[in-house]
């Protein structure tokens, strides 16, 4: 059983499938443009091989051109004079999709001068066919994730022309550039944070300018900010403080907060201790006091850990004079 789209069927018709893949039944052959490992259910996938067809190559396509061209059922019976260079330029143009480079070919020799049994194709007939490239990319399937995840690894690997380069790919296949301009803030704190906190920002600015003047303008707008968070100090300490805090968080979702820093609006709150021995912080000369925020279980946790990477630096030499005050102050 061949079915084409398999990834178009949904999950219950996908089911259907397995026991009779289970017990023999049917040789189940799927084909689909889609990762499978996304749009087939675990299950069918999992009693399947799976075998990725790549691109055809240029010099692949030129010879599925040159079939064509002399072929019966192609245009085997016309004399097309077309040189091999032209026929580079559409094997090129198809990006290793066979169907678009024999399309292309058809419609450039269809629109040939003919003179008797002759077809004369000119370099301008062929360059107004693929005047336009069509770029791989969808939307809502694995090329749009493959893209947005190499325009992120170029910047984090401080390679400001490949991500320019990836940033490009995206945009002039037609992604919105404000889904980009949010990524590029994410990237901001996630990757550069305080190392170099004029990154965050310049991609908020990217991204309202995205909003403002939109495309084709604001890419120079993106260019500028995806070329900023490359050549920027990288620091990665904030995402793994939140991770952190995030899992205690989870685990320990009813820690109730410190008496010492809760609010006590009412008579009744301040006797049951709320707010007792809470030092305003702007009242002290280090404008800051000794008392724990954190709950009793929690008591010493440590989640930010400030690199050595650009302005970050400062605030690692901070953090440990901040902590070395603290410790004095409750030793006394």
């Amino acid at each position: 059983l061949f079915v084409d789209e398999i990834h178009r069927f949904n999950k219950a018709q996908q089911d259907a499938f397995l026991p009779f893949v289970e017990k023999g039944s049917i040789i189940l052959i799927g084909a689909t443009t889609e990762n499978p490992s996304f749009e087939v259910n675990s299950a069918l996938l999992s009693r399947c091989k799976v075998f990725v067809l790549q691109p055809l190559s240029i010099q692949e396509l030129q010879t599925l051109l040159r079939h064509a061209l002399t072929d019966e059922k192609g245009f085997g019976a016309q004399r097309v004079e077309m040189k091999e260079e032209w026929l580079e330029m559409i094997a090129a143009f198809a990006n290793g999709d066979a169907r678009v480079a024999l399309n292309t070919l058809e419609m450039v020799v269809l629109n040939g001068r003919k003179e008797g049994d002759t077809v004369q194709v000119s370099q301008e007939m062929v360059e107004q066919c693929i005047g336009q490239k069509s770029l791989l990319y969808d939307k809502n399937g694995e090329e749009h994730y493959n893209l947005i995840s190499a325009l992120h690894k170029s910047m984090r690997n401080s390679d400001a022309d490949a991500a320019v380069y990836w940033l490009a790919r995206m945009l002039e296949a037609g992604e919105d550039p404000l889904y980009i301009a949010r990524r590029v803030v994410r990237f901001a704190s996630e990757d550069v944070g305080i190392a170099d906190s004029r990154a965050l920002e310049i991609a908020v600015a990217a991204y309202e300018a995205c909003h403002f003047i939109g495309m084709p303008e604001c890419s120079v707008n993106l260019t500028h900010a995806v070329i900023y968070m490359a050549m920027s100090p990288k620091s990665n300490a904030m995402e793994l403080a939140y991770m952190e805090a995030r899992e205690d968080a989870l685990h320990q979702l009813r820690e109730p907060v410190p008496l010492v820093i809760r609010n006590a609006p009412t008579a009744l709150m301040k006797e049951a201790g709320y707010g007792k021995g809470y030092i305003y912080a702007h009242d002290t000369k280090e404008k800051m006091a000794a008392m724990d925020c954190l709950p009793d279980s929690l008591k010493g946790r440590r989640y930010y850990r400030p690199t050595e990477e650009g302005f970050e630096v400062r605030y690692k030499e901070r953090l440990q004079k901040i902590l070395q005050w603290k410790a004095a102050q409750r030793s006394k």
